[in-house]
């Protein structure tokens, strides 16, 4: 069934008002017709089964007939933050690990990060961004749409790793310890929230130097596994890889 998040004030009453490139997706790609059903999630605290009572030229009215229960969320938090990579790979990054599972996303600059943006691009970047994560969301059919923060520097970055519980970094010159060993070391009771930090480097890799800094930070570096990964393929593997450690997708 379609999911579609909007923003709280568009609840009214009993009913919800779908707009903008909502009410088009509904009206002209879904063909929507009175009595239609979908979803509708504010990203937030409610997700609820409507059923369209109105349609206009740029505007759904639906009707709420049932509040749905919320738990398509992952019970761990897991934060991505990706040096930021050449052309449109940072558009997959956020799309395949928002339908993982992924709760936030962190764009950095780091030594080896090719890509520079002026202050209009980044504006325009965050804007395809949001969107993408979105629609990731809506298909995903999950609760809530990721957050995706402000492109930060390397020191910002670092500033991060205090604020979660446990932060890695994967490192293809890392040998001897393994994502999976860490991660069985760090699991909680199913009573906490843990919010877990994932490092991924640019195309180049990181520098020695960067990764002493991130260790020095508190981050632990990880391999995840003897084949060198492409930077938009590590995020996903990782992802994936914590998610099945804590039983979020069959794991134990």
């Amino acid at each position: 069934m379609q999911r579609y998040f909007i923003s709280k004030n568009q609840f009214v009453e009993n009913k919800v008002h779908i707009l903008d490139d909502d009410a088009f997706h509904l009206i002209k790609v879904m063909r929507a017709k009175i009595e239609d059903q979908f979803i509708v999630s504010d990203g937030e605290t409610r997700d609820v089964l409507v059923e369209i009572e109105q349609i206009t030229k740029n505007k759904v009215i639906a009707s709420i007939i049932k509040e749905l229960d919320r738990s398509n969320e992952p019970t761990i938090n897991v934060w991505i933050a990706q040096s930021l990579p050449k052309g449109d790979k940072m558009d997959a990054i956020i799309q395949k690990n928002t339908e993982i599972g992924a709760i936030q996303f962190i764009p950095f600059i780091s030594e080896r990060t090719i890509v520079q943006y002026d202050q209009k691009k980044t504006n325009k970047r965050m804007e395809r961004w949001y969107k993408i994560a979105k629609e990731a969301a809506e298909q995903a059919h999950r609760n809530r749409v990721p957050e995706i923060k402000v492109i930060s520097t390397w020191r910002e970055l670092l500033n991060v790793i205090p604020k979660v519980d446990v932060s890695f970094v994967f490192y293809e010159n890392e040998d001897q310890i393994y994502l999976k060993d860490k991660i069985n070391g760090k699991k909680v009771d199913n009573e906490t929230t843990h919010t877990i930090l994932m490092v991924i480097g640019p195309e180049g890799g990181f520098t020695a130097k960067e990764i002493l800094e991130l260790e020095e930070a508190g981050c632990q570096s990880v391999s995840l596994g003897k084949r060198i990964l492409r930077t938009e393929t590590a995020a996903m593997v990782g992802l994936t890889c914590v998610l099945y450690e804590y039983g979020e997708i069959g794991g134990s």
